[in-house]
């Protein structure tokens, strides 16, 4: 059987009078179709043995069989000879239903639902796998593997990005290997498979990141290009050697959903005005602070989309390039090949920039070449590493730069965290914890658990942002030799909100719990 539905991808296409030959079919509408049948129903159509990627790539599905008839639907007239073998296949003759191209596509993507092997029952079969070095990579979403292993990788990968995960942990222990993901920044167990899976898993992982499968004891970096239906992820994969095996993080960069406007950050009015005062300066240096995976690459990016327009010249340095964005000239770090930061900034200075984004002030040399492309006329954004955005500019000077300097050309930071939302169908209104209802707190919600949120009570994540803007009065305070302490002071005549204060905020207005909140900024 599926050698007859192999036939559908080399049929000739129907010539026009074929379609005519149908003309009752020509005056479907939306209006008039049946509603579209429930995936295990059609599953039921399809034998055990019948793919899916044939009717994928030809955009039809079987929808039902009405008087003998199969019923086809298809997103064009196109698709006829194909449909004609699909019911040869079945033994039924066949009428085609005109259907948007979501409906036929979601249809599928169930059916997968339907007939994927889950990751945990894959990993029951994994035993037995010797022949590592012939592992291929595949469309993930593909029904037609076999191989234990692969479906085991294939699951997993379908199962993190259905989950919304970032990352997936390989972690392997004495007695078992944990897998874990990281949704809405918190890390939850997935899977625990006994010790002797690590191998090939490792293995399987190794291969798809064009790593050297030979090497056990040395870190090694790569990346994997995957496909989920018409879906584009890069994943980069990281690997340490540990005291019972290879551990791999690997963060997932969705190519078509990755990208955010400044509108999407989802900042509150006050904030976003800073924030575009900040960014239509025609120089200066702007840095953003935060731990790993608070969102400031993120942020950038949507930064850069909103500057980008064709009479400015933006380059960036960075490692690595996570998306592409359109009309940026993006560098890619190689410190093999020479091209570090700053081997790479001082030839961004030869190009005429006017805006620069340097992917991380890591070092001396990095710091000092953009405090002084800052200085001559460019927009310089970055990010550093501190607790909060009145650390960043002591940290420049802790890194070696005078403090006159490091004043000069800063005209703000911006400190981010990323905060657990709350799920807007499950909330529930508390009252506020005494602490914070000492701070002026009102109400506050807590997080329940539906459907809707997979029973965390939590879905998707609000951002935090603590703006610091370098006026005169703070210049000179700087330069002067204040601590931290006085120039918050100062920044607060000018309406400076601390992280924990707009914390508070979004905890009020049901954006977020009071727990997440001490998570992500501490208590302050």
């Amino acid at each position: 059987m599926n050698e007859e539905l192999e036939e559908i991808k080399t049929q000739e296409e129907p010539e026009q009078e074929q379609a005519q030959a149908h003309p009752e079919n020509n005056n479907n509408s939306n209006e008039d179709l049946p509603p579209m049948p429930e995936a295990k129903d059609v599953s039921e159509l399809l034998p055990e043995g019948m793919g899916l990627d044939i009717l994928r790539q030809n955009k039809i599905a079987p929808l039902r069989i009405e008087d003998g008839i199969l019923i086809v639907g298809a997103v064009d007239f196109n698709s006829w000879s194909k449909a004609q073998m699909l019911g040869a296949a079945l033994g039924y003759p066949v009428e085609i239903e005109l259907r948007p191209e979501n409906d036929i596509n979601e249809l599928l993507r169930t059916l997968y639902d339907i007939r994927s092997v889950a990751a945990d029952e894959a990993a029951k079969n994994i035993e037995g796998i010797d022949d590592i070095d012939d592992l291929t990579r595949e469309d993930i979403l593909s029904d037609s593997v076999d191989v234990p292993v692969i479906k085991l990788v294939n699951g997993l990968f379908v199962d993190a990005l259905r989950q919304r995960a970032t990352d997936i942990h390989v972690e392997p222990y004495e007695d078992e290997v944990v897998i874990r993901f990281r949704i809405d920044g918190v890390l939850q167990d997935r899977l625990r498979l006994p010790r002797s899976h690590q191998a090939p898993l490792t293995s399987r992982i190794k291969v798809m990141a064009k790593m050297d499968i030979a090497e056990h004891m040395a870190p090694q970096d790569g990346r994997i290009g995957i496909t989920l239906g018409d879906k584009a992820v890069d994943v980069r994969v990281g690997l340490v050697p540990t005291q019972y095996g290879e551990r791999l993080a690997m963060r997932l960069l969705d190519k078509g959903h990755g990208l955010m406007t400044l509108e999407d950050l989802g900042m509150e009015k006050r904030e976003r005005d800073i924030m575009d005062s900040l960014i239509h300066r025609p120089h200066g240096m702007i840095l953003f602070t935060g731990p790993t995976g608070s969102g400031k690459s993120t942020s950038l990016y949507a930064i850069l989309q909103a500057l980008a327009k064709p009479e400015v010249n933006i380059i960036t340095v960075e490692d690595p390039v996570e998306y592409a964005l359109p009309g940026v000239s993006q560098i890619q770090v190689n410190e093999k090949a020479g091209v570090t930061f700053a081997a790479a900034l001082r030839s961004i200075l030869r190009q005429d920039p006017d805006i620069v984004m340097i992917g991380e002030m890591r070092d001396f040399e990095t710091a000092h070449i953009g405090v002084q492309a800052s200085l001559t006329g460019h927009l310089v954004l970055s990010t550093l590493h501190t607790n909060d955005s009145i650390g960043a500019i002591i940290r420049l000077t802790d890194m070696g730069i005078e403090p006159y300097l490091a004043a000069n050309c800063m005209i703000g930071t911006v400190a981010q965290r990323l905060a657990r939302r709350l799920c807007p169908h499950c909330r529930r209104e508390i009252a506020a914890p005494a602490m914070m209802a000492k701070q002026g707190l009102t109400r506050a919600f807590e997080p329940v658990g539906c459907e809707h949120c997979h029973n965390t009570g939590y879905k998707g994540r609000v951002g935090l942002y603590e703006q610091f803007v370098v006026d005169e009065a703070i210049q000179e305070a700087f330069v002067a030799g204040a601590p931290a302490s006085k120039l918050r002071e100062i920044a607060r005549g000018n309406g400076f909100k601390t992280l924990w204060e707009i914390g508070l905020s979004a905890v009020e207005s049901g954006l977020t719990s009071p727990d997440e909140l001490v998570r992500v900024a501490g208590e302050e």
